[in-house]
């Protein structure tokens, strides 16, 4: 049984909230792969995670390369998991279609998209046969409160 888990993005943006979730999965001791919507968005988080702290960085790269078995964290816009990622991300309107293969997986979307938040609800209601789903939203400081 895959653990998934919808997190609403509201007082964040995904360049915030993405990167502190990789490190925690890394803690763990857990690969990760980040699937996006667009080829242009998994060049836009593979930049992002180089850069988005002045004093670290995500050992990551982009899938497609000839070291993806080896990488602690894959971007990608493909449904793939060369590096055997115990955890996936969903992220910039990609969607899950299922939680098979994986510990977690880790849903990603904007409140501020009807449409996003409307394949959320899809989603939920697609993946909630042989799966444990748990909602998160953020409250008005940006803390995650689990909703369901």
């Amino acid at each position: 049984m895959t653990e998934i888990l919808f997190y609403h993005l509201e007082t964040q943006p995904l360049e915030h909230v993405l990167p502190v979730l990789l490190e925690k999965s890394l803690e763990r001791g857990w690969k990760a792969v980040v699937e996006t919507g667009s080829p242009e968005r998994a060049e836009v988080i593979d930049q992002l995670l180089w850069t988005y702290r002045d004093d670290s960085f995500l050992p990551h790269a982009r899938s497609g390369g000839d070291a993806d078995a080896l990488q602690p964290i894959l971007v990608t816009d493909r449904p793939h998991n060369p590096n055997q990622a115990e955890v996936r991300f969903f992220v910039d309107r990609a969607v899950p279609q299922s939680g098979d293969g994986y510990e977690r997986i880790v849903f990603m979307f904007s409140g501020h998209d009807p449409d996003a938040v409307t394949e959320a609800r899809t989603a939920w209601k697609a993946l909630r046969e042989g799966n444990t789903l748990t909602y998160w939203q953020q409250d008005e400081s940006g803390r995650w409160q689990k909703r369901g």
